[in-house]
Formats: C-alpha cells, sequence, structure tokens
C-alpha cells in the first residue's frame, strides 16, 4: 500500500485504522478468510475505502464485515460530488456481495456522522438494522502521548502511579523484540493466554490465530512485550506501531507473582517506546464505562476498565455507532438472527 494510501486510512481513523490496513487485511487471508477490496476517490484522492472479509456461518452461508470502517475522508462539508461517490461505492459492494452469495453486510462506521451517511446514501430498496452482536469494543480509551514522560505520568491515577513504581522496584524488566520475536516468548505468550482466560473466564481466541499473527504481521509493526521476574516471564502483551498509533492489542498474565504488578509496567514501558518512535497516541482498547449491552462480548468489563482508566482518567473515550448490517436476503438474516436467539 502506498504511503499517501496508508497517511488516508490512519488520519480518518480515530483508533489508527490498522484494522483497515494491507497488514490486518493479509492476516485475515491467512487464517483462510477471503477479502475484499473497494475504493472510491474525489480529485484524485482516496474519499471512501474499505475491505471486507468473508466470514461463514452454519445454514446462513457467507456475510460481509467492514472491520472499523468503511473508512471515509473527515471533511466538514460534504460537496455533491462526494455524496454521489459514497453511493457509488455503496452500489459496488453491494453488487460484489451480491456476486459472492452474501446475505448480508456488516459495517463499523467510525462515527454517528458516518454511519448517517451510509444511510443516506443506501438504496431505499435496502433495510439497514443495527447488528445483534458489535465485532469491536464500541468505546475505546487513546491516550495523547505527544505530551513529555512526566506530564503523562502525572495524569495517571496515583495508585496507576505507585503500581509502576513498585513494580520496578520489585526488578521486574521489561523486554521486547528488536527485529524479531523469539520462539520461546511467543510459546510463553501462548502459555499465559490460557491461565488468563481460565482465569477471567474469557474465550481467547485459538492458538493458531496468534502463531498466523506472528507469521504475518512484520515484527517492526507487531510487537511483542514481556516482563520477567526471577528469571520467568510472568506477563506479556502484544502490541502494534503503525503510523503515528501504537495500539495494545492483546495481554496475558500468570497467576503466580501477581503482587509484582507486572502490566503496569508493562504499559507504561510501551508507552516510553511508543514516544521514541515518533507515535503521539496509544491506544489502550476497549473499555466500557457507560455501555452494558447485552448480546455483546465487551460487557461487564470493570477490571479491565479499571485498569486501563487508571492511565488517563480525565481522557475522554471514543464512543462508536457499533455495527450495522445492510440486508440483502432477508430470508438468510432471519434464520440468523433467530439462530442468535436460542443459541444457549
Amino acid at each position: 500500500m502506498e504511503k499517501n494510501f496508508f497517511d488516508f486510512v490512519q488520519q480518518n481513523s480515530p483508533h489508527g485504522g490498522f484494522l483497515q490496513s494491507v497488514y490486518w487485511r493479509k492476516f485475515q487471508e491467512s487464517v483462510g478468510r477471503k477479502t475484499f477490496e473497494l475504493e472510491e476517490k474525489e480529485n484524485g484522492n482516496a474519499f471512501i475505502y474499505a475491505y471486507a472479509i468473508a466470514h461463514s456461518l452454519p445454514l446462513v452461508g457467507n456475510y460481509f464485515y467492514v472491520p472499523r470502517g468503511p473508512v471515509t475522508h473527515n471533511a466538514k462539508r460534504i460537496t455533491q460530488n462526494a455524496e454521489r461517490k459514497i453511493k457509488i461505492f455503496l452500489d459496488n459492494l453491494i453488487s460484489l456481495s451480491k456476486e459472492n452469495n452474501v446475505g448480508w453486510i456488516r459495517v463499523e462506521p467510525n462515527s454517528a456522522e458516518g454511519l448517517e451517511m451510509i444511510k443516506e446514501s443506501l438504496s431505499k430498496e435496502k433495510k439497514m438494522k443495527k447488528s445483534p452482536v458489535n465485532m469491536q469494543p464500541r468505546e475505546i480509551l487513546v491516550l495523547d502521548i505527544s505530551k513529555s514522560e512526566e506530564e503523562i505520568l502525572a495524569g495517571m491515577k496515583q495508585k496507576t502511579r505507585y503500581n509502576i513504581r513498585l513494580s520496578q522496584k520489585k526488578g521486574v524488566r521489561i523486554t521486547h523484540n528488536v527485529e524479531r520475536i523469539a520462539q520461546e516468548n511467543i510459546e510463553e505468550f501462548l502459555r499465559l493466554v490460557k491461565i488468563t482466560s481460565q482465569r477471567d473466564k474469557i474465550t481467547a481466541h485459538p492458538e493458531n490465530y496468534y502463531r498466523k499473527m506472528f507469521e504475518t504481521i512484520p515484527p517492526e509493526i507487531l510487537k511483542l512485550y514481556a516482563a520477567e521476574y526471577e528469571g520467568k516471564i510472568i506477563a506479556a502483551n502484544l502490541v502494534l506501531f503503525f503510523g503515528k498509533t501504537a495500539t495494545y492489542m492483546h495481554g496475558a498474565s500468570d497467576n503466580a507473582h501477581r503482587d509484582a504488578m507486572a502490566p503496569y509496567l508493562l504499559q507504561w514501558q510501551t508507552i516510553i517506546d511508543a514516544k521514541k518512535n515518533g507515535c503521539i497516541k496509544y491506544d489502550l482498547g476497549g473499555v466500557n464505562t457507560k455501555y452494558q449491552i447485552p448480546n455483546t462480548k465487551y460487557k461487564n468489563w470493570a477490571g479491565i476498565t479499571k485498569f486501563k482508566t487508571g492511565f488517563a482518567p480525565e481522557t475522554r473515550t471514543i464512543e462508536f455507532p457499533g455495527c450495522y448490517d445492510i440486508i440483502l436476503n432477508p430470508t438468510k438474516y432471519w434464520i440468523y438472527k433467530t439462530l442468535r436467539r436460542i443459541k444457549p
């Protein structure tokens, strides 16, 4: 992907745009999913872009999912020509979906304005409904790390600062890959993922999902941070460095030595490194300060939210409209929703 296109995706995505990058697309293909790319330009420049991932479900078949997209130019004023481009884009997306026997298209706009733009540009005969599930967190916390280290620390909760210093005093050591990720660290990360999943009663991705991520995403972008204590890795984080944004993707920790507060020092070291790499934002990922939504894996994130907001308690979270489905085959969609309701 050429640099100006990287810039377009990053500048028009409040979370940094990685989920609409060529790297994430190649990773999706590596785990066996087909992807499809669409773009419309205005005056020679990208105006609206998306790649869609084909997902398959039993009985109902395929649907398209557009992660954190389509990405649309954040213009203050939308011209008539731009409106026409959006309509052309959606018509092309729908045509592509029909060619691939897709029952519905799941979009995930980056703003309420983007959602309204899609609704207004859809043909009247096409129905669009709120999805019964959100694929990505509806609320995220993004830190401004353009400030000095002292200012960032001062903006944290007192308990978070204390835990960072406590971890340092206990001798926790943070390491990360420079050119490649060591195989032994990958195995340790996978071990910790299993432990965390069992302890916190969350469903983790299969091992192969993570292995493909390590194989396909370049090590200068995907970094594995490990916290070592008494000669053993007790916590680890996966972090993406993409453009001006570093994104905390996945974290895991051991049941042992939890009093060493390694996850706090892991986040702080990543923030320091992100600043050194020219990043101005650090995306801590999903939180749940406002939403208690049924049928979503992001409900009741009390502990996760408390941990993350401790790094920037005064920072306003970024909210998304959530997922919406453009229904192409009403029968398939009705079967899908019915199966979700009766699923134990």
